[in-house]
Parts: structure tokens; sequence; C-alpha cells
């Protein structure tokens, strides 16, 4: 079921969307070669708290799996997304992805964003690069009237035009009032289950995208989803709201800037 939010409730997740949001730009000077990914989470979740806030991904329980024992998830390299940070350290070279979400005021935002750590071949530079247009080519596409199917359409179409992949099993999704809701929100066409985009609805759109095939494998962790053939992946996400008009990126900086398009958290 949709729920669809009035004015003070998208004012929540606004809130909600920024505290996240400055999460990000606290992290951005950590995430470099050498550095441990148990102590960025450990900074993540000590801000998250000192908000006020909680950290929604820590003790979540997926179907058939563990409870997901940290603030954030880390993923390096091949591994798509539900990487658990850990005493690995960063190196030259890799694309890390870290995923994040708050609930502050029993309402949610989630984000995430794809870092180069140091110099990098092209290969992970034009994928960062295609992953984050991806989003804003998906973003565009939210308005009333459009279709889910209109943004998953846009994200395959500019990743399949750069020779990339659309990770297929991994999808974005409702958020409000919990971290999951309906709809499902995929980065790709489809036909059966459509919904129509109506104001007051509010998505996560997330693209996962890989440089080879869209196919996945789950981790003996339960968790990390990883490129089946160990190909490097990118992710983006940011919390949206469908608009009468424009839509709106309620995971904002509290100046308004967009973090994705910001150079001192993304550095371009």
């Amino acid at each position: 079921m949709i729920y669809l939010k009035s004015h003070r409730e998208i004012e929540k997740m606004r809130r909600a969307g920024r505290l996240l949001a400055s999460v990000f730009l606290k992290l951005a000077d950590l995430i470099k070669p050498g550095a441990v990914t148990a102590e960025i989470d450990g900074v993540a979740e000590r801000v998250m708290r000192d908000a006020g806030a909680r950290p929604a991904f820590k003790g979540y329980k997926g179907p058939g799996r563990s409870r997901f024992p940290t603030a954030t998830c880390i993923s390096i390299d091949s591994e798509i997304v539900h990487g658990i940070p850990s005493q690995r350290r960063l190196r030259e070279g890799q694309i890390v992805g870290i995923d994040a979400g708050v609930e502050l005021d029993g309402w949610y935002a989630d984000m995430a964003g794809s870092f180069l750590i140091g110099k990098v071949d092209d290969i992970h530079l034009k994928l960062w690069r295609v992953t984050r247009e991806a989003l804003y080519r998906g973003i565009e596409q939210v308005r009333p009237g459009n279709r889910i199917s209109d943004i998953g359409s846009a994200i395959q179409s500019y990743a399949e035009d750069n020779g990339f992949s659309v990770i297929r099993d991994l999808v974005g999704h409702g958020i409000g009032s919990h971290l999951h809701e309906d709809p499902a929100v995929p980065n790709y066409s489809f036909k059966r289950g459509d919904t129509t985009l109506k104001a007051g609805m509010t998505i996560a759109i997330e693209p996962m995208i890989s440089t080879g095939d869209y196919k996945i494998k789950v981790l003996d962790d339960g968790w990390t989803a990883v490129t089946a053939d160990g190909s490097p992946a990118g992710h983006f996400e940011h919390t949206i709201h469908v608009n009468d008009g424009e839509p709106e990126i309620l995971t904002l900086l509290e100046d308004t800037r967009d973090p994705w398009l910001s150079s001192d958290i993304v550095g371009d």
C-alpha cells in the first residue's frame, strides 16, 4: 500500500534527509587510502546519535537474514551493496559505496554514494560518473502522472548506452514512516505491476551499475551482494518527494546543496 504524505510529514522527512546528508559531509574527509571501514562507520553512527537520530540500518532484519550489525553499508569494488564495515582498509584505486539511513522522530531518509579512492583507472572513473548521472536521469522522471517504470527506463538506457549493466536483483523503494515501503523502484524498464506517481509519494531512487554483467551473488555473511563476474559496481541514492511540480530531493545539506554535486564531498 502506498501512503501519500502530508506537508507536515514531508517536513519531518526533509529534516531526516538533511541530517543524513550532513553525515556524508562528515565522512568525506575520512574516505581515503588507509582508512578503516569500521572507523568510518563509527563516525557515522556517532553523528546520527548525537543529532538525536537512530541508525536505520543497525539491527535491521531482512527476510531470512541475521540483523545487520552496523550503521552503514560500505561496499568495495565488486561489492554492490550491503558490505559490512570491518577492519579492512581502503586502498588506492578502489571505488567504495557507502549507504546509510536514519530514523528521526519516526521518519526515515536513505542515501548512498560512491567514492573514488586516490588515483583510479579510467573504467572506475567512468563507472563513477555514469552511476551518478544515472541517478539524476531517474530523478528527472519524478513528476505526477509519470510512472515508476519511467524512472527505471531512464536509468537503464543511460547505463547501457555507456556500455554498463544495471543490477536487476536490487532495487529502490518507497520510504516514509518505514525504511522500506511500497512501491518497489527498479532501475530498469518493466511493464507488469507498474505504478503511477502521485504528489505526496516519497521514494528512494538508487541505481546500482556494473561495468560487467548484471548478475549477482550474496557472500556467506548473508548480506554482502557482489557482482557474479567480479566486475566493479557503483551506487548512488537520494530520497525523493514527488512534488506537484519539480521533484524535491530530501537528502540535501542544510544550505540546500546536493551532496553528490558538491566538490567538498565527492571531489568532482
